[in-house]
């Protein structure tokens, strides 16, 4: 099957782009599940932007370099402060319904701004306490609406395009599609295209514990490396410092926003509030600071998790800025209007990734990548919050732009070989593939978490090995199911995650180890060449 264009991935970066290009050519927009299933929808803070009189695009970028520990690209960051208000008009202009200061019109000026860890100035547009939803649904519609763009849902991308890939191969590195499995009929299908924008996520599900959806298994990335394109700064893992501590209740994240609105964090059995101890910000450090404090706690003291209060708020306030959150919790039995929250860190935001350009380029013609599956040189060491579903805008219309520019280069695709599943036969074994997800999750978890030590990473590193020789007897033998293309490419991604970690012999950012508890003088991205 043909298309003009291919996008893998069906969130905020992925439909931006396919909006864009559709005004020129035929765009099939891949998903693995749902189409509404990425994170995108996930995400319940919200979108910055330099919209509030006083602010500046100097303020934005300043604070995106410092929670990036100068680890940031600045004309990365420069432009996509720059282009974040346009931005918001657009979605303004495809109705996602931001919450608004009561001063009437449909323009970004009279927008209600909320204010997150690491931010100087309140630039956070938002739709209550779920923005990720709205701007989802938006997408969606217009995506819908839209006779040049098709959405496909349940098909799992298992690896580009390639040049071997071709009836005649000519040596060149170009990428020219995907083989996906179709999770209707079972069978893997060559879905070829002029270019392809990989919009797949990130990889937050290496670890036992994230905010992610069950899909961010960083199939992206992974695919990328295979294909033979250079893959940056997978080290920089970050961890929510507050996600709901529930056993029947799994990556129920609770926003920054709550900490931006003066909620507190305390030891659950004295009511001490603790972030006073670790730096002078308190709750409005930057992520990474908070989920060390708060691991510090949990592990000092023997604790499950922290409290996170904001009960002395008055609770129509509450109630009306987390209306999610607090319906959520109530019927867990727990009235944040007078309770406190149980949180714990979780693994939120994968910083590193494929990388690009300031058009979306990745190192192989034909291949682009825009959103989390990215390493742009936006986040650094450290993303700030709310810049993430910005990244997704900007980068998305970046790369479609680049796409139509360079129509004529890009060419028809060529001939390319059927997938090949001559000499494989169903699994029987089904247990190896679950198993073996689990065990990466765990180890990831315990050795390759907030805090590290070389020691661990090394004994990651040693599992991985053994885990890698398994899972790929295992692949060549039998027929891929989604499952077993999921777990080959967590492998892929948590020995990224670790050989950028062993590289970097430093204390960044996200990156702790505490056998090098010091900063280096210089900033250097990590990056790896296949």
């Amino acid at each position: 099957m043909q298309h003009d264009v291919l996008i893998i991935g069906s969130g905020a970066a992925g439909l931006t782009a396919a909006l864009s290009l559709a005004r020129h050519c035929r765009v099939l927009v891949l998903a693995k599940g749902d189409i509404s299933g990425g994170s995108t929808a996930w995400a319940q803070g919200g979108i910055a932007a330099v919209l509030e009189e006083g602010d500046s695009f100097d303020n934005h970028i300043d604070d995106t370099m410092v929670a990036g520990a100068g680890l940031n690209s600045r004309e990365t960051v420069e432009f996509v402060v720059e282009n974040a208000p346009a931005a918001i008009q657009h979605l303004v202009d495809l109705g996602v319904p931001f919450n608004r200061n009561g001063g009437g019109g449909d323009h970004a000026d009279d927008l209600h701004l909320t204010r997150e860890g690491g931010h100087s100035h309140r630039r956070i547009v938002h739709v209550d306490d779920a923005t990720g939803w709205a701007v989802q649904q938006a997408l969606e519609r217009a995506a819908l609406a839209n006779p040049n763009i098709t959405l496909m849902p349940d098909m799992v991308a298992i690896d580009l395009i390639a040049d071997r890939h071709c009836a005649s191969p000519t040596g060149d590195k170009r990428i020219w599609g995907c083989y996906a499995l179709n999770r209707a009929t079972g069978h893997v299908e060559a879905l070829t295209a002029r270019a392809t924008l990989l919009a797949s996520g990130g990889a937050g599900r290496t670890y036992l514990f994230s905010t992610a959806p069950r899909g961010a298994t960083g199939d992206g990335i992974a695919m990328a490396w295979r294909a033979g394109a250079r893959v940056s700064n997978m080290e920089f893992m970050q961890f929510h410092p507050t996600c709901l501590y529930n056993l029947e209740v799994k990556n129920f994240l609770i926003t920054e926003a709550v900490r931006g609105e003066g909620g507190h964090l305390l030891i659950p059995e004295t009511g001490y509030r603790f972030m006073g101890d670790f730096d002078p910000r308190l709750e409005l450090a930057p992520r990474d600071v908070v989920a060390r404090a708060i691991d510090h706690e949990i592990k000092r003291l023997g604790l499950d998790y922290v409290h996170l209060d904001i009960s002395h708020q008055p609770a129509d306030f509450v109630k009306g800025h987390f209306p999610t959150i607090y319906d959520k919790l109530l019927g867990l039995g727990i009235d944040i209007t007078r309770d406190p929250i149980p949180v714990v860190p979780a693994q939120h935001y994968t910083c590193g990734g494929v990388l690009i350009d300031l058009q979306g380029r990745t190192d192989l013609p034909g291949l682009y990548a825009a959103g989390e599956v990215s390493q742009s040189g936006l986040h650094g060491a450290n993303r700030l919050a709310s810049n993430s579903l910005l990244e997704c805008f900007v980068f998305g219309d970046a790369a479609a732009t680049d796409i139509i520019e360079h129509w004529d280069e890009l060419g028809p695709p060529p001939a390319i070989l059927p997938w090949d599943e001559s000499r494989v036969t169903d699994s029987d074994e089904e247990v190896v593939v679950q198993y073996n997800w689990r065990e990466i999750r765990r180890f990831m978890w315990d050795y390759v978490g907030i805090v590290r030590t070389t020691k661990r990473l090394e004994r990651a590193r040693h599992r991985i090995e053994l885990l890698r020789s398994e899972v790929e007897e295992y692949y060549g033998n039998f027929r891929v199911t989604p499952d077993l293309v999921e777990l080959r490419n967590l492998i892929e991604v948590a020995d990224l995650i670790v050989r950028c970690a062993l590289e970097r012999k430093e204390s960044r950012g996200l990156h702790f180890n505490s056998d090098f508890p010091d900063t280096l003088p210089v900033a250097v991205d990590t990056v790896l060449v296949p």
